[in-house]
């Protein structure tokens, strides 16, 4: 059997002299950089001690037929080791990244040449003469060395130059420390690569497919693919932080003149959350609306060039590839797509982030939109068919656990029979068995971040419905205000009687309420405040909103899903109250659901 790799070894030098060569591929600046300052400096010192910082593995994209017949020099991808090389970049060379939130910043290294230490630079080490606060000084190339340590022995005038230019060229010599490089062969196909990438490396930054599929994409300039990888990140920031499109446009002139730096123009106005895309959901959602296919690793194997039926690599499936993937995000980019399918998840009661509980479902929500307005579906049964589908995806968790597999499945179907395959499966998921049964069941549940109760919140959201106890604030103005979620059994309550918190954080417990009537409640029991309740609406002491007659008070009830007979409940009644609050939270969420 042929051998799968070839080991060999580099010095750190020579691998980021790969990086600044271009012979080898990582992802940009723009990609989010998602170690801690305490591992880029335990990487500094591990270099430094001379401990070995595991293999980095590179996979050579397949040489291919080009259309004169000679053959293409594929570029190396790095597939594991993409931290440890970004981070060396920024300790030594000098090189911002890009936090998880799109911040850009330098991280700097300190070192003590004296105790021959590292720590993260802060302002304490910048004031102590002790510490070298940036240790990408050393290794400018513009730095002079001996007034460098001159310099320092002056700040500290009890240290020994010679030590001390003992310990910097030990700094120095960790560029030509060695590195282990497995480079896997070129005609492996991207399950086998996956394979091996799981076995040899089970810890640190998991590599999705994305990773792949961003890299691939990046090595391709034939057929434009810096600027597509470009248009994603991008637009994966922009979207987060608006003002980062003029940074693009003064510091990227190149990127500033494709029709993707146009496309993506109206971000700079949008302040709008609830869809903040990752680099993984924009080629997902571009990906499958374009190419009717669920799984990213297609998506490799197209860009390399892989012909499905006769298993060989072709450089016309890689062109087609590239400009229908130069399509398919366009499209994802589109302002009139994008904010039109925002309006029907939210006119579908999801309003605000917070009640978006699946990515995922979100993501099949825009495939299905783009791929429904390919058919030439009319607008309003696109609304309709998006809304009904993206809350049943959530009720039912369907692209939970195995969930490219259902989306390869179900965007197959739906491209053969449209909505006929969707009202099948709606109706089949959702059936009367369902809404009497099942969904009260799965309403037995503490977490807060529950899909039943964030579908029960948008229900009320788009049936217009009050607050606990408010004649006038809404719930769609408490949920947008980040407002409190109140026990109808107060917890201090319920915990007091020796209910654990899995049983007083019941989401049957959990109504939608302004704070101040949160706060006058306090911990009283549902028999004492309600019957003050009840007295109010008598022409009592108002104490708990302005609902002043029993019949707003009776709606108000009927509203939030309060079970008849409440005002006489106590901790007793606490399990039953659950029981019959449950059934009528379903049953609003399948009044819900119907409307949509």
């Amino acid at each position: 059997m042929p051998r799968k790799y070839e080991p060999r070894s580099l010095t750190i030098d020579s691998l980021l002299g790969w990086v600044k060569s271009g012979e080898v591929a990582i992802p940009e600046i723009q990609r989010p950089f998602v170690w801690d300052t305490t591992q880029v400096r335990n990487l500094l010192d591990s270099l430094y001690q001379d401990y070995p910082i595991g293999y980095l593995i590179t996979w050579k994209s397949p040489d291919i037929n080009l259309k004169d017949g000679t053959r293409s020099e594929g570029k190396k991808i790095l597939i594991d080791g993409q931290q440890r090389i970004t981070a060396l970049m920024a300790a030594l060379l000098g090189k911002e990244v890009v936090t998880k939130d799109y911040k850009r910043v330098r991280i700097r290294i300190a070192f003590n040449p004296q105790k021959e230490t590292f720590e993260v630079s802060n302002t304490a080490i910048d004031k102590d003469p002790a510490w070298i606060s940036d240790i990408a000084v050393i290794f400018d190339p513009n730095t002079r060395r001996r007034k460098f340590v001159d310099e320092y022995c002056n700040r500290n005038p009890s240290v020994e130059p010679d030590d001390i230019d003992t310990a910097i060229d030990s700094l120095v010599a960790i560029t030509t420390n060695p590195i282990g490089i497995i480079e896997l062969d070129s005609s492996l196909d991207i399950e086998t690569v996956t394979e091996i990438f799981i076995r040899v490396n089970s810890a640190g930054v998991p590599l999705s497919q994305a990773d792949f599929a961003m890299s691939k994409i990046a090595v391709n300039e034939t057929y434009n693919g810096p600027n597509l990888r470009k248009a994603v990140d991008y637009f994966c920031h922009v979207a987060v932080a608006p003002d980062f499109y003029s940074t693009i446009q003064k510091n990227d002139k190149q990127f500033a003149d494709t029709d993707f730096f146009k496309k993506m123009a109206w971000l700079r106005q949008e302040n709008d959350n609830l869809y903040d895309p990752t680099y993984t959901d924009m080629l997902r959602v571009a990906f499958s609306s374009e190419f009717r296919r669920g799984k990213l690793q297609d998506l490799v194997a197209l860009l390399s060039g892989r012909n499905f039926e006769t298993r060989q690599y072709e450089e016309v499936i890689i062109e087609e590839t590239f400009e229908r993937l130069h399509y398919g995000l366009l499209n994802f980019m589109n302002e009139t797509h994008f904010k039109r399918f925002i309006m029907i998840i939210r006119s579908a009661g999801f309003v605000d982030s917070t009640l978006i509980s699946s990515q995922m479902a979100l993501n099949f929500a825009y495939i299905l939109y783009l791929t429904l307005r390919n058919q030439g579906v009319p607008d309003a049964e696109i609304e309709r068919y998006v809304r009904r589908w993206y809350a049943m995806s959530v009720l039912t968790g369907r692209y939970s656990g195995a969930s490219e597999s259902a989306i390869d499945f179900d965007i197959r179907q739906i491209d053969m029979t449209g909505m006929e395959y969707g009202n099948v499966i709606i109706n089949g998921q959702l059936s009367e068995a369902f809404w009497e049964a099942t969904l009260p069941q799965l309403m037995d549940t503490s977490s807060a971040q529950s899909p039943y109760f964030h579908v029960y919140r948008a229900a009320q959201v788009r049936l217009n419905d009050k607050g606990f106890l408010s004649r006038d604030i809404s719930v769609r103005e408490l949920i947008e205000y980040k407002s409190d979620v109140h026990h109808v059994f107060p917890r201090d309550l319920l915990k007091r009687n020796g209910l654990s918190r899995g049983q007083y954080n019941q989401i049957a417990n959990y109504v939608i309420a302004q704070s101040e009537i949160n706060i006058a409640i306090g911990n009283k029991e549902p028999a004492t405040y309600f019957q003050q309740v009840i007295d109010q609406c008598n022409g009592g002491e108002r104490r708990y909103g302005n609902i002043t007659d029993l019949n707003e008070l009776e709606y108000n009830f009927a509203m939030n899903c309060i079970p008849v007979g409440v005002e006489n409940m106590t901790t007793a009644d606490y399990p039953a109250f659950l029981l019959e609050r449950r059934k009528l939270m379903a049953r609003k969420i399948q009044t819900y659901f119907e409307g949509l």
